[in-house]
């Protein structure tokens, strides 16, 4: 693999040096992850006008199971003292290397830091690196998308075990809980991101934070979870019916739902615009006279973090490309009533390929629990 991640950093030097940086300084924790494979928290990427270096406030090889260290023979620079700031460190080490201009990533340095950064590399011209580093990550290689369907697998997987034991009188948190210990049950590194769970009148809402409501007949009853595996992270979501047929109005809801979601994911298509995919899903639910209750988008890409880069929304810009991952995930709540989510981890995949490629395959049809 370390070929892989040296190639990443070559091309990200080439669009410095286009942009007339002579080297680049990389501080966003999934950016530098990207392009070494691996560090521990709050490392900093020289890309310097002599070498590469990996600036870590702590030893990376400390780490015993490898998972925080660098994929290739990168060289380390490990500061004195633990409270040292490795970006600040890597910009002075840039400088001392004859750098004349350095690229840093603005939107990941504090106001604090980034005169911190200025005030070694006074003698260099800061350049914005931008976002250049989530854009190269927008479009994942085979390895990637690999271990992202393994992190789908696992989610599936503590999903399906859920739904086959006793859910009436169980609380939301303990749920919630059951689920991440279920994830990790399964090979996961941990949970994506916080399992969100919804019973009744908190099923379908965005975000929702796990309570103490237990779980009662008739419940409609929401679920969001994603798996973290190998640093790349899945999501799925989707609603049930507790104990009993559901309601005609359960039903209505949920077809409204899943006809939507269905729309978005068949938008998926190389060259297909970000806001004609939230388009697709959001005129359905439009039309059932749920607009204003539609969150800002559809879906978002994913990765090594769970909300990257593409966001599905109607103002965004850009078309989709071939290999990239994302969610699709409409939902509507209805205050006092309850709601409905669903949620899949897919890849574009052109037409000749078979379409989007789903990722998360637990059933999608309205069980009742």
């Amino acid at each position: 693999m370390s070929e892989v991640y040296a190639a990443r950093r070559a091309r990200l030097r080439e669009w410095c040096e286009a942009g007339g940086s002579e080297a680049a300084l990389v501080s966003g924790g999934a950016n530098v992850r990207y392009l070494v494979g691996g560090a521990p928290a709050g490392a900093a990427l020289l890309l310097g006008p002599d070498r590469d270096v990996l600036v870590c406030a702590s030893d990376p090889f400390a780490d015993a199971t490898g998972g925080s260290r660098p994929a290739d023979d990168l060289p380390v620079l490990v500061l004195p003292t633990p409270d040292g700031d490795p970006a600040v460190a890597g910009a002075e080490r840039a400088v001392e290397a004859g750098a004349r201009s350095l690229a840093v990533e603005e939107h990941h340095l504090t106001v604090t830091r980034h005169r911190a950064v200025r005030s070694v590399a006074a003698r260099a011209r800061l350049n914005d690196l931008g976002t250049a580093v989530e854009q190269q990550r927008v479009i994942k290689d085979d390895e990637e998308i690999s271990t992202l369907r393994i992190a789908a697998e696992i989610a599936d997987q503590a999903l399906g075990e859920l739904l086959e034991s006793i859910l009436v009188g169980r609380t939301e948190r303990h749920l919630a809980l059951e689920l991440e210990r279920r994830l990790i049950d399964h090979g996961a590194d941990g949970p994506a991101f916080a399992t969100s769970v919804g019973a009744g009148p908190n099923s379908g809402r965005a975000g929702h934070v796990p309570t103490d409501r237990r779980v009662e007949e008739g419940d409609f009853l929401s679920v969001c979870l994603g798996a973290l595996y190998r640093g790349y992270r899945s999501e799925i979501a989707r609603t049930f019916v507790i104990g009993s047929s559901p309601a005609d109005w359960q039903i209505e809801l949920y077809d409204q739902v899943f006809a939507a979601q269905r729309a978005g994911r068949e938008a998926l298509a190389p060259g297909t615009a970000y806001r004609d995919v939230d388009r697709a899903a959001r005129v359905v639910l439009e039309a059932a006279g749920h607009g204003e209750r539609l969150g800002p988008r559809i879906g978002h890409g994913v990765g090594l973090e769970n909300d990257e880069d593409p966001r599905l929304s109607p103002s965004a810009m850009g078309k989709l490309d071939a290999c990239v991952p994302v969610t699709v995930d409409p939902g509507v709540h209805l205050p006092g009533r309850g709601g409905v989510r669903i949620d899949d981890t897919l890849v574009v995949r052109p037409e000749a390929d078979g379409g989007p490629e789903l990722l998360t395959i637990t059933t999608k049809e309205l069980l009742a629990l």
